[in-house]
């Protein structure tokens, strides 16, 4: 799986993810301070990779705006610290890695939510 780390979700999640021998772009690496939709752009657009954000303004683009994606995994944490993040991310990929293509998907402590299209 390719993905794109959204600037919100940290270094953490992106290195814990080329750890486990994933392709990643890191948008604080390739792009800072790129809007959302330039973001979303580039993960569908050009590169064909599934986003992690903590950003929910991306249900907004793809829901309402009508905008294109290859996938997206949103992360609505209480606990938003690095280490709770890449445990949610790590068992998000271990349970549903293979949902997340294409759908849209918030993931919690405590569970997940697939979209295949339909509104928030």
């Amino acid at each position: 799986m390719r993905f794109i780390v959204d600037e919100s979700t940290g270094v953490a999640v992106v290195e814990y993810l080329r750890d486990s021998a994933y392709d990643v772009l890191a948008v604080a690496e390739a792009m800072p301070q790129a809007s959302d939709a330039e973001i979303l752009a580039r993960a569908v657009v050009n590169e064909a990779r599934i986003l992690l954000t903590n950003d929910k303004d991306f249900g907004e683009l793809v829901f309402r705006s009508g905008q294109p994606h290859h996938g997206i995994l949103l992360l609505r944490l209480r606990d938003e610290s690095s280490r709770n993040k890449v445990g949610v991310v790590r068992a998000v990929l271990e349970e549903y890695g293979d949902r997340l293509a294409d759908g849209f998907a918030v993931a919690t402590e405590t569970g997940i939510r697939f979209w295949l299209g339909e509104p928030l």
